[in-house]
């Protein structure tokens, strides 16, 4: 079984929140995604709407998704990859060459985002409606 993970805050879900889960699962076997704790979006001066909890019901009932785990600070990903013996880690192409240091433990693909859509546009737009 290929494994892969992913990491995220995944709040305001929108369909380019799934269509890089989509692309992600169809990269192995197995998709496990890392979603960033209250805690953790605090220290990374995120706020999400939606709770951790609440963020965690929604990912589970995605299809896509097998199993979701918190990501509690920046540094668990290789703890994460040789717990859960991952093959593969995936994360969008904003993030593009910042985790190749994960090279050395597992492939690392930077996956295209989803053109015109994004949590930050969607907080604007309702913020622009008022």
């Amino acid at each position: 079984m290929r494994k892969v993970i992913t990491y995220g805050t995944f709040d305001l879900i929108h369909h380019g929140h799934i269509n890089i889960l989509r692309r992600a699962k169809e990269c192995g076997d197995y998709l496990i995604v890392g979603l960033s704790t209250d805690h953790f979006n605090a220290q990374k001066g995120k706020k999400a709407y939606y709770t951790y909890a609440e963020r965690k019901l929604i990912l589970e009932s995605i299809k896509y998704v097998d199993e979701v785990i918190p990501e509690r600070h920046w540094n668990q990903k290789i703890e994460d990859i040789s717990i859960y013996q991952v093959d593969c880690f995936v994360m969008g192409s904003d993030w593009e060459g910042k985790f190749d240091e994960l090279k050395p433990f597992c492939q690392v693909i930077y996956l295209p985002r989803t053109e015109g859509i994004s949590t930050t546009k969607i907080k604007a737009d309702l913020l622009s409606q008022k």
